[in-house]
């Protein structure tokens, strides 16, 4: 045996053992490179627990990668040594192995390493400056959670999601520990960012058109993270929030892209809401509703490849391919192996499988469907026969064939069953939670949009949540008080207007083609045509539609600031806000333009609310009247996540202008932003996209001191009301001036 220097009498027990398997992996070199690593970590004088973890991991990094690759290791856990870090080298050397299955190439494990020291470096705590004195909050999480990571990342992407965190959280411990556990929305935000494949954020816009236009549904589409998600079958799945996704698909080697996956899961949840009615699963064993489902999947497909032939290709190509036989039943339950094949046969007529019960039943499922008009009960009985019918004694073993039986696209099935105990028991009552009792009740999953960090120059993805609801209403006669009030305007208003309104055609004279004769010009063509000269073939008049094309989005700012008195007038700025887009509104009104209402106001970042007072599609009525006196004040202003969810709504208008008016009494701020020039920032960057969506942002200030912020914000596209009780007056006639 090799002399290695090391007084632990944990690791001279084991070591004769171990370096006998340690020669049958490694070259001469290698080996004693290896005996090298063990005597430094005996030498670096931590307890025989790191030298026997490395002892036992150095086998499998050598299997998996290469056998130079050992040394390197111990290495970097002896520089973890040098650092107050030193609880973290156990979790370092105990996730080698599983790191080393995921990082083949030698190069990318070195790579790997890299990233440890630089974590180790820029994350410890020096309260001097000068020599770090106290372990990194994050390191420890993020060797525990390297693993799984690189199953999902590259080591490129790990190093951008370690730089992102380190950026962010750094000067607050807490958030760093929260962000490399994967446990703050961020950074699951920014995992999910540098995932490779087809991103559902990225493919969201299609995929909702594509289940308006073949299903008609109009439904949320909201991604999880299958590695992230707490089921033990992360599928996708569709409830009264609406359908949820994985969050990334890779293409596959067989030519099916990650869009294709995504139409496959859509369309296969589509076919369930149009067919599936619930049925009971309180008198069904586990092993019966398994059946069901595979039979009630396998009708939904073939009434969808009835309606779109085209998804026979996808479904084919995603479907595994059970070998017959290869579950012989005898070790394993092989339940879930002969109902993937059942759907198989079903789904593939060129199918090979000989099983005389499979034939029989895919035989009596096609009978079935060819009757027409089917339902799920009849497939119910079909599922119910065949179990009792094939049921043998080892598929209640515990362990169970998975190999070949995961059909990726379909739903885990949770609308197809229907329980008496929650469901339709009179006594069966739960008490609302505080926050359904306060909550309205059309208030709509949020949406979450990214905000601007200038710090970094980079988006925080996912970083706002958006909740958006109908304002509630009180007694529209008040606003038509208010109206009255202003009648001399609106008369003065009106006058403008009329002068505003577009005549419906236009003559558009010297057409060669047109909808009529220019006279003038054809009896002069005439006349050169008679005296030898070359008469102007530009005799004709046509007309084309002078009509506005214009939307606009009226954004109102409807935080707690709004409810201060104005001067000695008696008012507050929200009442006279009030009288203002009343007044406003009845003139877009008249002038027959599109446009909306909205308010917003926020709570920190995790609650920006946004209230839907007037509608593209509804008119100037009651009900719009109501909302707009039911306007009250409240909580922060997050403007840039406002002003990107209201372009959600306006870029979707078929119209030449669009416009969006921010009415605002402040600068952007929230309670849980500490940096003033944060939300400023994000401001300025929402006005930037809006921009690229051709959408022309305007902001009517009510703060005096708005010239400090709001060209930082606007550029030039803005004006301040200083005297604001003139505020009801100025705003219909600016609107007016913007959009002649």
């Amino acid at each position: 045996m090799m002399d290695v220097n090391c007084s632990y009498q944990e690791v001279r027990a084991v070591l004769a053992d171990c370096l006998d398997e340690a020669e049958e992996l490694l070259s001469e070199k290698s080996l004693a490179e290896f005996v090298e690593g063990i005597e430094l970590l005996c030498m670096m004088g931590r307890g025989a627990e790191p030298v026997l973890v490395y002892m036992e991991e150095a086998a499998e990094i050598a299997r998996h990668t290469s056998g130079k690759m050992v040394y390197p290791a111990a290495k970097t856990a002896y520089q973890i040594s040098r650092s107050p870090n030193a609880a973290a080298i156990v979790p370092f050397l105990q996730s080698l192995a599983e790191i080393s299955r995921r990082l083949e190439e030698p190069k990318l494990l070195q790579g790997y390493l890299d990233i440890v020291l630089e974590m180790v470096e820029r994350t410890s705590i020096s309260i001097h400056g000068s020599h770090a004195t106290m372990a990194s909050p994050g390191l420890i999480p993020f060797l525990e959670k390297a693993p799984v990571l690189l199953g999902e990342l590259t080591i490129g992407g790990l190093k951008r999601w370690m730089d992102y965190g380190i950026a962010q959280h750094s000067h607050h411990p807490d958030h760093l520990a929260e962000f490399f556990s994967l446990e703050s929305a961020d950074s699951r935000a920014v995992m999910q960012r540098e995932r490779h494949g087809t991103l559902l954020v990225d493919m969201e816009r299609r995929l909702d058109l594509f289940e308006l236009a073949l299903w008609k549904i109009d439904a949320s589409i909201y991604p999880y993270s299958r590695m992230l998600d707490d089921r033990s079958d992360p599928r996708p799945y569709y409830d009264d929030k609406g359908i949820f996704l994985p969050d990334v698909y890779d293409d596959l080697d067989n030519g099916i892209s990650g869009m294709d996956q995504y139409r496959a899961a859509l369309a296969h949840m589509a076919g369930h809401r149009r067919w599936t009615a619930p049925v009971f699963a309180d008198n069904r064993s586990p092993m019966q509703r398994i059946a069901i489902e595979t039979f009630e999947d396998s009708r939904i497909e073939y009434l969808l490849m009835q309606e779109y032939p085209g998804l026979r290709r996808i479904f084919q190509a995603l479907h595994p391919v059970p070998v017959e036989d290869e579950c012989d039943g005898k070790h394993e339950s092989c339940i879930r192996h002969r109902l993937t094949m059942l759907s198989r046969a079903i789904l593939d007529p060129d199918h090979d499988y000989r099983n005389p019960d499979l034939l029989e039943f895919v035989q009596r499922f096609f009978e079935i469907m060819e009757k027409g008009d089917t339902t799920t009960m009849d497939v119910e009985l079909l599922g119910i026969q065949y179990m009792a019918r094939t049921r043998t004694q080892a598929d209640a073993l515990p362990n169970v064939w998975f190999k070949d039986t995961e059909i990726s696209y379909r739903d885990d099935n949770r609308n197809l069953w229907q329980f008496y105990e929650l469901d339709d028991d009179a006594d069966f009552h739960v008490e609302p939670t505080e926050l359904e009792e306060t909550e309205p009740d059309d208030t709509l999953p949020p949406r979450h949009y990214p905000e601007w960090d200038y710090t970094t120059q980079t988006y925080r993805p996912d970083w706002a949540s958006v909740y958006e609801t109908l304002h509630p209403s009180e007694d529209a006669a008040y606003i038509d008080g208010l109206l009255r009030k202003h009648d001399r305007l609106a008369k003065q208003i009106k006058r403008m207007l009329d002068l505003l309104k577009p005549q419906n055609y236009q003559r558009i004279r010297y057409q060669e083609e047109g909808t009529e004769l220019d006279l003038d010009i054809a009896i002069r063509s005439l006349i050169d045509y008679k005296t030898g000269h070359n008469p102007d073939p530009r005799i004709n008049i046509s007309h084309k539609h002078n009509d506005r094309n214009i939307a606009v989005t009226i954004l109102l700012d409807l935080s707690e600031s709004l409810a201060q008195p104005v001067g000695n007038t008696g008012q507050t700025l929200l009442e006279l806000e009030q009288e203002a887009v009343s007044l406003l509104a009845w003139a877009i009104e008249q002038l027959g333009d599109s446009f909306s209402i909205a308010g917003f106001h926020s709570n920190t970042r995790h609650e920006v609310r946004y209230y839907h007072i007037k509608g593209f599609s509804e008119g100037w009525n009651m009900d719009v009247k109501g909302r707009l006196a039911a306007m009250g004040a409240g909580y922060s202003t997050r403007m840039g996540a406002a002003m990107r969810h209201a372009a959600h709504y306006l870029e979707h208008q078929k119209s030449d202008k669009k416009l969006l008016l921010v009415i605002t009494d402040g600068e952007p701020a929230d309670i849980d932003v500490r940096d003033e020039k944060h939300l400023i920032e994000d401001s300025r960057m929402a006005v930037r996209e809006l921009d690229q969506l051709g959408i022309y942002s305007y902001c009517i200030n009510l703060d005096p001191k708005a010239d400090e912020y709001v060209a930082d914000i606007f550029g030039n596209q803005y004006s301040i009301i200083d005297k604001l009780e003139s505020l009801p007056e100025k705003l219909p006639k600016l609107f007016l001036a913007l959009t002649k």
